[in-house]
């Protein structure tokens, strides 16, 4: 609710006329916009709703025949986690890494866009990394501090409070 009311309240001091571009109609934000989000509604989504589900039947699949599964830490989220991180790094930083607009950059600034593909591989592989690391110190607590299992079960038709107790 409070990002509707931060763009109507955009929309009512810059003024509707300023969303449409009047002299090429390709360029307006109310094109991108819509644009924005029918390639995220309809492509987008169902793309990376298709690697979750895949990620998360693969590691069921894998776990499910395991003959006597000790207690295993899902890496489910140790790899949603870095991947959804490197594709918005992907999105934000798409023009610099593929090198789109040489020229108008060089001019803007001075410099090239040559190094955003290096460092855009750097910061995915360091957001792997740490994701593998924490990972594997949640594999070793689980394998070297297993959960604490539950008593047996009581004695039926005997409660706690019920019970006899012991003799002094």
């Amino acid at each position: 609710m409070a990002c509707f009311a931060l763009v109507g309240y955009v929309i009512a001091v810059m003024g509707p006329k300023t969303l449409w571009n009047h002299d090429v109609w390709w360029q307006s934000i109310l094109v991108w916009l819509l644009g924005a989000v029918i390639a995220h509604d309809l492509v987008l989504f169902p793309f990376y709703a298709l690697i979750d589900r895949t990620l998360t039947s693969g590691w069921r699949a894998i776990r499910g025949r395991r003959p006597n599964p000790r207690p295993m830490v899902s890496p489910v989220n140790y790899i949603r986690i870095p991947m959804l991180g490197s594709g918005l790094l992907l999105l934000l930083f798409f023009p610099g890494i593929f090198e789109q607009g040489k020229t108008t950059y060089l001019a803007a600034t001075g410099q090239t866009q040559q190094p955003f593909l290096t460092r855009w591989l750097l910061l995915t592989a360091v957001m792997f990394g740490v994701s593998a690391f924490t990972y594997a110190l949640a594999c070793g607590r689980a394998h070297w501090h297993p959960p604490l299992t539950a008593d047996p079960d009581p004695v039926p038709g005997q409660d706690c409070e019920s019970a006899p107790e012991p003799p002094a």
